[in-house]
């Protein structure tokens, strides 16, 4: 079961409901998993203090230039549906910070003078609910968007993925009675992140 703590604004109690509900299902033995989404202010782990045991980063694909190959066609220009390449005096520039990692520029460019390197955007970190939460045993995951990106559903997605791996697989993987549940506590509002964490 996958139950998402959600609200159309900030302030209504997201966090303390997703922590208690965790730690009294833990509490009572049941397999929990609790997944912290809101990604641009994670705050869960103000409540679990916890030891963190592995911290991955989160990349995204980004277009980088070969100013060499380039004939200024403007073709990527053209695709990119975010603007994040722009054709200035015959000169490319890319804006990474507004790409969204969909690759079509790459793709679409005659002379391959763009190429696709991976880039942080973000992290994830895995832990156990730290001293003094008494009996409460559960996993936790919670992600951060690096400062200045825009992409907190790929940070979203990477949170999720690293649940169902703690999971032991997608739903319906294992036996009925061994899969964890998995809470999730989304962001405020009704934006991408939010989407992302409910999706």
């Amino acid at each position: 079961m996958r139950i998402t703590i959600a609200s159309g604004k900030g302030g209504t109690g997201k966090t303390t409901v997703a922590v208690n509900l965790a730690y009294s299902l833990a509490v009572s033995g049941s397999p929990v998993i609790l997944l912290d989404c809101d990604v641009e202010e994670p705050n869960d782990h103000l409540f679990l203090r916890p030891e963190f045991l592995e911290n991955r980063p989160v990349t995204l694909p980004k277009p980088v230039l070969e100013a060499s190959r380039c004939n200024s066609c403007g073709r990527c220009v053209t695709a990119c549906r975010f603007n994040a390449i722009a054709l200035l005096k015959r000169k490319l520039l890319i804006f990474p910070e507004l790409c969204h990692a969909c690759g079509v520029c790459s793709e679409i460019c005659p002379e391959q003078a763009l190429h696709e390197e991976p880039q942080p955007i973000g992290t994830i970190r895995v832990g156990r609910p730290g001293p003094g939460l008494g009996e409460a045993c559960f996993t936790f995951i919670d992600g951060t968007l690096n400062i200045g990106e825009s992409q907190a559903p790929a940070v979203v997605r990477a949170v999720k993925r690293r649940g169902v791996e703690a999971a032991g697989g997608p739903p319906g993987a294992g036996s009925s009675g061994s899969e964890p549940l998995v809470l999730i506590d989304a962001s405020p509002g009704t934006a991408c992140p939010v989407v992302e964490a409910l999706r």
